[in-house]
């Protein structure tokens, strides 16, 4: 009776294992295919959220500007059943844009501009909004961001604390005549609007100038440290 007992022991001890043996590989193979998955959708999500929104941006200028499109144009097309190509109304804005800023880099166009921007500047809450804007656009479509010339590192507001700032150049002029040391011009962009932040003088010492550029620096502070230039990139430079 006893042999039949620690037979039985024996053979469920046994099963116990193999059932253990079989989660573990059920487990095993289910974090990996876990893990695939989350692959694949960090792959494929922003290409294809990239992708869907150009698409919906396209879709929406071409109906925006076929609404705008004389009565008789979009009367030939449908005479004709000539289709829409998809990313014409974006064509035709480019067009219409380029135009645009043609007219208001001269005289007319200038003096308009000054006074729809006076109109715009007397309005209480759409002159904040304004201003923001033009100022973000004004960085990103100008040559604005090639006033700086690298990105550094430094420590601010004490020892420890490590910010991310843009040289303009070095110090010069009578700032320059109060410091017996070589100095920079260093602004110190707030997150996430970098239109916006402070001007401070800093010993070239006390820098340490990074590979990555003006551009990446600000995208690298407009996301808040989330969009971090690519490491081997930059060892590339």
């Amino acid at each position: 009776m006893s042999e039949e007992k620690n037979a039985k022991k024996r053979a469920q001890h046994i099963k116990k294992i193999r059932l253990e043996k079989e989660k573990a590989v059920f487990m095993k193979v289910g974090s990996k295919i876990r893990a695939y998955l989350f692959t694949g959708i960090l792959v494929t999500a922003p290409v294809a959220i990239t992708f869907y929104m150009a698409y919906k941006f396209i879709y929406w200028i071409d109906g925006m500007v076929g609404k705008m499109m004389p009565p008789q144009v979009r009367e030939y097309f449908i005479m004709y059943d000539i289709p829409m190509i998809p990313g014409l109304g974006l064509i035709v804005l480019i067009a219409a844009l380029i135009v645009v800023g043609m007219f208001a880099a001269g005289f007319l166009g200038k003096f308009f501009m000054r006074l729809g921007e006076w109109i715009v500047y007397k309005l209480p809450v759409i002159s904040s909004i304004y201003s923001l804007l033009k100022q973000v656009f004004e960085t990103f479509l100008s040559n604005n961001t090639q006033s700086f010339n690298k990105v550094v590192l430094l420590e601010y507001p004490r020892k420890g604390i490590w910010i991310l700032g843009f040289v303009s150049s070095d110090t010069k002029g009578e700032v320059k005549n109060n410091f017996k040391e070589e100095m920079l011009n260093v602004f110190i962009p707030t997150t996430p609007n970098p239109t916006s932040g402070f001007l401070i003088f800093v010993p070239k010492k006390d820098t340490i100038e990074l590979n990555m550029s003006v551009e990446e620096g600000l995208k690298f502070v407009i996301s808040c440290g989330i969009a971090e230039p690519d490491v081997e990139k930059l060892k590339k430079k």
